[in-house]
């Protein structure tokens, strides 16, 4: 039922956790893969990833997971 209101209505996404860094050889969220860090929003349980560089919320939308991975990977580089 839950699934069918946040499907018609949506998840405003107001309430996180902490942000939660996985170490290395614990199971990683799908979330984390992209930063390595992520939050749960409190309201829904869904995972975002999150981005300590710009203490943001990043946004789960194919395009900037693209652009995330690409500066992630630069930042490692250097």
């Amino acid at each position: 039922m839950a699934s069918i209101v946040d499907m018609l209505f949506g998840c405003w996404h107001k309430n996180y956790s902490f942000p939660i860094t996985n170490k290395s050889g614990q199971r990683r969220s799908p979330a984390a893969s992209l930063t390595g860090t992520y939050v749960v929003c409190l309201d829904c349980g869904k995972e975002f990833p999150y981005d300590w560089k710009s203490m943001k919320v990043l946004d789960s939308r194919p395009r900037r997971e693209k652009a995330m991975a690409a500066n992630a990977a630069d930042s490692r580089a250097a």
